[in-house]
């Protein structure tokens, strides 16, 4: 599972024009990593970024672009939100920010600000333990945080239907997906969202009372009056 993780944050990085390098081919098994080994990607793009890195925050495409070298850690347990308690538990996380591990960082990709980044499923929703979640990996020297549902929504975004990718089997899958109306682009899921919402402000924006005679109307029909007939005792009288 994590050679799938780790190629859905390759083919993201590289959407963006960064050149990605894995350093470590081997799978750490019976022993504690060490610091250097908790780094999955050195990323760098060849056309550099801004002078200052982004703030501090889950980082999506436009934050990315602003970055010129980074060290990435991958973390795709996608079971779990990455609560206080997680990170609680997983302190090893924050080896990727220890000084050993952007001095070599450095030696590998020249001179400049470097980015800790890390890839990880989910964080809490809104609320106190999201915002105690983000000030612990602040604290802890990451620089920026990417959720893989960010990743997966900018590839299928930028997958062609109509080209065919045989050197990358996610694409080509997520290509597949998207040809026979199994995947769609977010920017149609937001419009259709758009206008439901615009529906419903429509429908509550109706005086009540219009609305109930609105629904009343089609169900109360007219009956034709009837014909009015001979008085009884009428032809008598004429006569």
């Amino acid at each position: 599972m994590a050679s799938v993780n780790e190629e859905i944050v390759r083919e993201f990085f590289e959407s963006l024009g960064f050149l990605v390098n894995q350093p470590r081919k081997y799978q750490v098994m019976a022993r504690a990593k060490q610091p250097e080994e908790e780094v999955d990607f050195v990323v760098l793009h060849p056309q550099g970024g801004a002078a200052e890195l982004p703030p501090f925050g889950v980082w999506g495409a436009v934050e990315l672009r602003q970055v010129a070298r980074a060290v990435v850690g991958v973390r795709g347990w996608h079971s779990e939100r990455f609560s206080p308690a997680k990170l609680t538990l997983e302190r090893e996380l924050f080896r990727l920010a220890d000084s050993g591990v952007i001095q070599k960082a450095q030696r590998q990709l020249g001179a400049g600000p470097v980015a800790k980044i890390l890839c990880l499923p989910d964080l809490p929703p809104v609320g106190l333990m999201r915002t105690k979640s983000l000030e612990m990996l602040q604290a802890g020297g990451i620089d920026g945080i990417v959720l893989f549902r960010a990743m997966l929504l900018e590839l299928v975004r930028s997958v062609d239907s109509q080209k065919n990718y045989e050197r990358s089997d996610l694409l080509q899958v997520l290509r597949i997906l998207k040809a026979h109306d199994l995947l769609k682009d977010a920017q149609l899921d937001l419009f259709r969202m758009r206008k439901q919402r615009t529906e419903m402000v429509r429908r509550d924006a109706k005086p009540p009372a219009a609305a109930e005679e609105a629904e009343a109307q089609p169900a109360q029909e007219q009956e034709p009056a009837p014909e009015a007939g001979p008085v009884p005792g009428q032809e008598n009288i004429e006569h």
